[in-house]
């Protein structure tokens, strides 16, 4: 497997993906992924078993300590030199899930956010997620400020 960043080549196969892997409520739209990607495509990574995309990574990178709701339609808010590596998402198809991939993909983030010289890494994600991020050394930080989606949502962070 490969892990490499985005282009708006992807777009459509993206926002396929999105589709499959969260409910409409809570999906990004193609415009939205098309702005990530024309602001900081070297923040979207994608994981490909030869020509199929098994999934992806992506997110802002800001000074703001806190993901916010507005960070996920406003790409204008990235800031290249900012401290925190935001994850927006980690989808993975359903057939390559339970499998390492989300994992490899994670890691390959985590990584990256330490070369760049970043504070960390900050996510949300669902009350049943919780242990799977903390495996990677996120700590969660209780429920979130974000209703995106009008889903409960916690804040976990992966600190250097």
């Amino acid at each position: 497997m490969e892990i490499r960043t985005a282009t708006t080549a992807d777009l459509a196969q993206i926002a396929q993906i999105e589709a499959v892997c969260f409910p409409t409520a809570e999906a990004a739209t193609p415009l939205s992924f098309a702005q990530r990607l024309q602001s900081y495509p070297n923040h979207f990574w994608l994981l490909l078993d030869g020509d199929v995309m098994v999934g992806f990574v992506n997110g802002m990178v800001t000074d703001e300590p806190d993901l916010r709701d507005e960070m996920y339609e406003d790409a204008g808010m990235h800031n290249e030199n900012g401290a925190w590596q935001m994850i927006f998402g980690v989808d993975i198809i359903p057939d390559y899930r339970c499998r390492g991939c989300a994992g490899k993909l994670l890691s390959h983030v985590i990584q990256e956010a330490k070369i760049q010289g970043r504070k960390g890494l900050v996510l949300t994600c669902k009350e049943p997620l919780l242990h799977y991020y903390g495996k990677f050394g996120f700590v969660s930080e209780g429920i979130s400020q974000s209703t995106h989606g009008d889903v409960r949502w916690y804040q976990m962070r992966l600190t250097f």
